[in-house]
């Protein structure tokens, strides 16, 4: 699943994203409550994480912002703030879950899991994804065409899993690679062309038709 961490302290923050990857998550993270917010607005997340005190906006700001615009993504508040009113405003504000620091990595894993199972088990997220006779098990981690399995790599199943979020949305090289890799490659800008070529191969080659289409002067997409 995709998670958003929202945390000023790094340190944490890089600890919550490594926390969560060894899970199997993706995880971004955002080191502002102004960034924060623009990246839950127009990202596709699963779940957010949201620290109660950034710069900017707070957590609380945040989740008011965000429950406005109708955004429903799950979110899990951080505080170091343990009074019950501080609990009280936050989940009134729209927050799913609170946590108090310090806490364990195994209580924060086990209520990001318990966060994410409520959201599947109403109206949460998909757990198989399908453009055409494609589709992609996110759960079992596995991708079909034409009920033959394909086998990918880690950075193949995350691109061709941003891409069929995305179903016939042109996505420039630069949103695939702040999604899918997660860093600054611009001075391997082409890594994006080369990862498109073995999804074409392995997904595209021996079928009917190709999912995977260029949009010239833009990026890529998918669609049926």
């Amino acid at each position: 699943m995709a998670i958003l961490v929202v945390e000023d302290e790094q340190r944490l923050a890089r600890l919550l994203q490594r926390v969560l990857q060894d899970e199997g998550h993706t995880v971004h993270l955002a080191h502002d409550g102004a960034t924060g917010l623009d990246m839950a607005l127009h990202g596709d997340y699963d779940l957010a994480i949201l620290d109660l005190m950034l710069p900017d906006l707070d957590g609380i700001e945040i989740c008011r912002h965000l429950r406005a615009a109708g955004v429903r993504t799950p979110i899990l508040m951080l505080t170091a703030r343990g009074a019950v009113e501080d609990r009280v405003t936050g989940l009134n504000a729209g927050a799913d879950d609170y946590l108090v620091k310090p806490f364990a990595m195994a209580e924060l894993v086990a209520r990001v899991n318990a966060l994410l199972r409520r959201a599947r088990g109403t109206d949460g997220p998909p757990t198989i994804l399908q453009v055409a006779d494609l589709t992609l098990d996110l759960l079992r981690h596995e991708a079909r065409r034409g009920g033959q399995v394909i086998e990918l790599t880690p950075k193949e199943f995350a691109l061709l899993e941003y891409l069929m979020r995305n179903p016939g949305r042109a996505l420039t090289r630069s949103q695939i690679i702040d999604r899918v890799w997660q860093y600054d490659l611009d001075s391997l800008s082409n890594v994006v062309d080369i990862y498109i070529h073995y999804l074409r191969e392995k997904i595209d080659r021996g079928f009917g038709r190709p999912l995977i289409k260029t949009v010239r002067g833009v990026g890529y997409k998918i669609e049926g």
